[in-house]
């Protein structure tokens, strides 16, 4: 039995034969607003940031690989990680061919289960661009609420985009 297994999918820590796939997915431009990044990665930086990611409790952050027939699709992480506030915020990335397949909505229940259950946090947060209808209703869909709206807030091609926040508490 596999502790982060879903109905489709495995999240699985990320290995070092991983360094091909994270490669082109964190130098996809398109999606760099999403993270904040305004620059390329080099493989070997990905290489070291393989190897550092194993302790979410040192690096207050944890990647994990979304794998479907043993096919890496995506990957999930928890960012922000506060034990002492018992928080961390959410992002997921799942690649073109595999979107609209429930894979996402399996990796998010499997990773709010692993959140809530082992890691012992009473919440989690995400951001979502206020355009973004496929993951506001992923998000909304497993009980996260929009708590409020940041204006403004992501520059994207010229353009101001607003932002939700979102919350799912556990009770």
């Amino acid at each position: 039995m596999q502790l982060l297994k879903g109905k489709n999918i495995v999240l699985r820590a990320l290995e070092p034969e991983d360094v091909d796939v994270l490669y082109n997915w964190e130098n996809d431009s398109s999606v760099w607003h999403i993270s904040n990044t305004v620059a390329p990665f080099s493989k070997y930086m990905l290489e070291q940031y393989i190897f550092s990611n194993q302790d979410i409790y040192a690096n207050k952050q944890l990647r994990l690989i979304i794998e479907a027939e043993q096919i890496p699709i995506g990957c999930i992480d928890i960012f922000d990680f506060d034990p002492n506030n018992r928080k961390a915020g959410v992002g997921i990335l799942i690649t073109d061919e595999f979107r609209k397949k429930g894979y996402a909505s399996d990796a998010l229940d499997v990773l709010i289960s692993y959140c809530f259950n082992i890691l012992s946090l009473h919440q989690l947060y995400c951001s979502i661009l206020t355009d973004n209808e496929a993951s506001l209703n992923l998000f909304t869909s497993k009980g996260f609420t929009v708590c409020g709206m940041r204006k403004d807030w992501i520059h994207i091609n010229l353009e101001w985009k607003d932002e939700y926040f979102l919350q799912l508490i556990n009770d």
